[in-house]
């Protein structure tokens, strides 16, 4: 590829530019593109590009909440056409979601037809819908004629858009935001709009309210799903504190009595954005696998309303073990991030604290409410000045008529006669006959007299701030009052502390017995029923052989220590039984084609082991910190190829034997071996060639075994090998395997 590239200059000219520099330049514009004007929301009026425009384009369209509706199509091609040169099924897909009740808290479309429901069913083609505005979305738009916000040209250059919408109603945090950007991301909750309007009046009546006052407003998010927040008070605290954070959510559950003591659970409410078709494959594919023991059935007798009705498989569960066993295995519990990365005032891309959010809505509102005050005199002056000239005309009447009928040039006689200006002239020019009866100069000044007190009002109202605050504080209580209560504003998540663990002993579901359990050395893996003997003849595929074989039962967990240093957890019942060649073990972890199985054993509480690499450096570690939920395992060991770990053994015994592959054998107490939960430990052996073999925790006063045959040997006088850590050791005893293992 070549250093560098031509491309075109201002003028047309071709220049020389190196491609990183091109590159860069190129990916920055896109990449600021991509935040500023597609993927993060603005912080005043809580709107994506898309849906701005889409609010606008039906604005103009009329499409009020008294008026009727539009086809969609209609609407999608305007937005397309005039405001948002991108695909059509985007544009729809972001109206559709405007118009879900399940997606929005406080949807801004009204549909009309299919617009798809909480089972994921997408909603019926453009041309078969229509949709009109929300009140909620004509709080948004409110006052933007009234020179309230900014607007600027079209991509085409043909019409004027918004840059920002007044936003009367808090909607950012109302209904919540999600986008992904380049290098940056938002993930905002809904809430609730009475709660916000609340917080918001707190900090505009106390300006230095922190955190901690606002959320006595704010019970944390409010999905329009609903289900049960069980996330902590500290935890919400520190979220909203810092701008990032996350809640959890439960799903809505009661218990159902039946005839006989039997009973049923019956879930009400999901998640935010849960599937609920899939939520019910999910489970049903569980309780298919066997993974959920206490589950018997499950049924979806869902209408417009939730009701998913789960069976126990036995009425002595308790209900709230069983929901417990679904919170862990489920999206019937879910977590919802908190990222709140907006534009703010300046586009500058940042993450905000509630308290800056809320801020930044009221200066918005604050700098609208001065627009919309110094439009609102503009246009009373200008009438004023109009009124003025009527009046100059009724009390000088017949002098007027004169000169309109007798002068060729009424106008500037009018003018200079009466010191009227132009536009005062040409208004009296314009009257007509009807107008200058007696009643309609009552009128005159009346409405002269209206507009007079209403002109001293707002011209007092712009010269006190603390006035123009008590204006937007009696704003706010207005939009509390209108979205803050009924069907629509009333609280749907129900909020509290986190609730009490339940105890799950998963165990318990388990039928206990005995198992054999048997890895091949290519890594296949199986259980056989009962203790069979170590001994026994065992088949395996061609050109495998029996690596380990152990006796376990069903409710014990396996460790499986690799290569790579990590230790992984089996469930000794996930593993597959029967006569067939069982598993390979690496579909049931996450292991590498490149890592092998230094060894396999049943945990046991309270037992330590030592693990070792091949370069000879080791550590204690106890079992439990062994133990991985994942399938990606826990890192214990460290190493750096090529050494790779050679040794997990059981850590009995008061002193540790190493040889090492130089076949040279070393001996010293096991307390100058550090006890670790990770690392890269400590030189056991030094090696001038070669590395480690094999190492065995044992103790002295019962001497040092190993395996020779089929018989096991042990040596009591150990004194010629015993010495200190990191030695180099002495040649073994005659007859220790050449293999240099001691089993």
């Amino acid at each position: 590829m070549p250093d560098d590239v031509k491309t075109l200059a201002p003028g047309g000219a071709e220049r020389e530019t190196r491609l990183a520099d091109a590159l860069s330049e190129r990916y920055l514009a896109y990449a600021l593109s991509t935040i500023t004007a597609r993927s993060l929301p603005d912080v005043r009026d809580g709107l994506k590009p898309v849906h701005r425009r889409l609010l606008w384009a039906m604005r103009q369209l009329r499409l009020d909440p008294e008026a009727g509706f539009k086809k969609c199509a209609r609407i999608v091609g305007d937005v397309m056409g005039k405001y948002h040169p991108h695909g059509d099924a985007a544009i729809y897909e972001a109206m559709v979601r405007l118009a879900q009740d399940f997606a929005a808290r406080y949807p801004l479309v009204e549909g009309q037809g299919n617009f798809g429901n909480i089972d994921g069913d997408n909603p019926a083609a453009m041309r078969y819908t229509e949709a009109r505005l929300t009140e909620v979305a004509q709080a948004l738009l409110e006052g933007i004629e009234e020179d309230a916000v900014d607007f600027r040209a079209t991509y085409d250059g043909e019409e004027r858009e918004p840059i920002v919408l007044p936003a009367a109603f808090p909607h950012l945090l109302a209904n919540g935001a999600a986008g992904i950007a380049v290098g940056m991301a938002t993930s905002i909750p809904p809430h609730n709009a009475g709660e916000l309007c609340a917080a918001a009046l707190e900090l505009v009546r106390n300006p230095n309210a922190g955190t901690d006052q606002l959320l006595r407003h704010i019970k944390g998010p409010d999905f329009p799903t609903g289900g049960i927040l069980v996330e902590s008070a500290e935890a919400m605290r520190e979220a909203y504190e810092t701008g990032r954070g996350g809640f959890r959510v439960r799903a809505k559950w009661e218990v159902e009595k039946g005839k006989a003591g039997s009973w049923v659970i019956i879930v009400t409410e999901i998640p935010y954005q849960v599937q609920k078709a899939r939520l019910i494959e999910q489970i049903a594919q569980l309780l298919e696998e066997k993974k959920l023991p206490l589950l018997a059935d499950l049924r979806d007798e869902s209408t417009e309303q939730v009701r998913i009705v789960l069976e126990p498989k036995s009425r002595n569960v308790e209900p709230a073990v069983l929901m417990e066993t679904l919170f862990r295995a489920t999206a019937l519990e879910s977590r919802f991030s908190l990222n709140m990365n907006v534009l703010d005032a300046d586009r500058t891309p940042r993450v905000m604290s509630l308290k800056e959010v809320l801020r930044a809505w009221l200066d918005h509102r604050h700098e609208v409410l001065q627009r919309r005050t110094n439009h609102r005199l503009g246009a009373i002056a200008r009438r004023l000045e109009i009124l003025d000239g009527y009046l100059i005309a009724y009390l000088n009447l017949d002098e007027v008529i004169r000169i309109i009928r007798e002068e060729d040039e009424p106008k500037p006689r009018l003018m200079e006669r009466f010191g009227l200006t132009d536009t005062q002239a040409e208004a009296i020019l314009n009257m007509r006959l009807r107008a200058l009866r007696r009643l309609e100069e009552m009128e005159i000044r009346k409405e002269h007299k209206k507009l007079s007190a209403e002109q001293k009002k707002l011209q007092a109202l712009m010269k006190s701030e603390a006035a123009r605050w008590e204006a937007i504080a009696e704003e706010i209580e207005s939009m509390q009052a209108r979205f803050g209560g009924g069907a629509l504003g009333t609280r749907r998540t129900a909020t509290g502390a986190a609730l009490p663990e339940v105890v799950v002993d998963e165990a318990a579901f388990v039928e206990r017995e005995p198992i054999t359990v048997i890895l091949s050395e290519k890594g296949w893996i199986r259980a056989q029923k009962g203790h069979v003997s170590l001994d026994a003849e065992l088949r395996f595929k061609e050109g495998d052989s029996l690596f380990i074989a152990l006796h376990a039962e069903t409710t014990d967990r396996l460790v499986l220590f690799a290569t790579n240093g990590k230790a992984f957890t089996l469930k000794a019942d996930t593993i597959p039984r029967g006569r067939g060649d069982g598993q390979p073990v690496r579909l049931m972890l996450d292991l590498t084609n490149e890592d092998a199985v230094v060894a396999l054993f049943v945990h046991r509480e309270g037992l330590r082991y030592l693990v070792a690499a091949s370069d000879g450096k080791g550590f204690l570690v106890k079992a439990e910190d062994l133990l991985a939920e994942k399938r990606t395992g826990k890192q214990v060991l460290n190493v750096d190829p090529p050494a790779e770990a050679a040794v997990c053994a059981p850590a009995e015994g008061d002193s540790i034997a190493v040889v090492g592959e130089n076949r040279k054998l070393l001996i010293f107490p096991i307390d100058q071996v550090p006890e670790m939960t990770r690392g890269r430990g400590v030189q056991l052996q030094s090696y001038r060639d070669g590395g480690l073999a094999d190492a065995k925790v044992f103790t002295r006063k019962e001497g040092l075994s190993w395996v020779l045959g089929e018989r096991t040997r042990t040596e009591t006088d150990l004194r010629a090998w015993v010495g200190n850590r990191a030695g180099a050791g002495k040649a073994p005893p005659n007859g220790f395997p050449r293999s240099n293992r001691f089993e």
